[in-house]
């Protein structure tokens, strides 16, 4: 499947939509959420045209998944959320809920996240 370069964070990344930023270098873009389900909810996006993790990790060069990891390590820190813990969160999919067909990391914190994943019903 082709990179749909309509998708909103593509056109966050070209200035057509506003978002509120926290961080940018050459590889890398973060903004806060705009409907946080944390009380520190923010997305982390590579700048390079990547529908997924798969994607990403695949073609992606090692300086763009170095400044990614490091960015996202960088925003927690600055953030206050090493102390208590955060959690990291890249979705891939449509059994995953991947909403965005560009490749993000959402970073949760400043609350207890509880379990990763709930136990089966049953």
């Amino acid at each position: 499947m082709a990179y749909d370069r309509n998708n909103i964070f593509a056109r966050i990344l070209r200035g057509e939509i506003p978002c509120s930023k926290v961080f940018e270098d050459e590889h890398v873009l973060a903004f806060r959420d705009i409907n946080p389900q944390t009380p520190t909810h923010i997305l982390v996006i590579p700048k390079g045209e990547y529908e997924s993790s798969d994607d990403f990790t695949a073609t992606a060069s090692d300086a763009e998944i170095a400044a990614l990891m490091r960015a996202a390590g960088r925003i927690a820190r600055e953030q206050g959320l090493a102390a208590t813990g955060y959690r990291l969160l890249a979705n891939h999919g449509s059994d995953a809920h991947q909403e965005v067909p560009h490749f993000h990391i959402h970073i949760f914190g400043g609350r207890n996240l509880g379990r990763m994943i709930g136990k089966p019903a049953g």
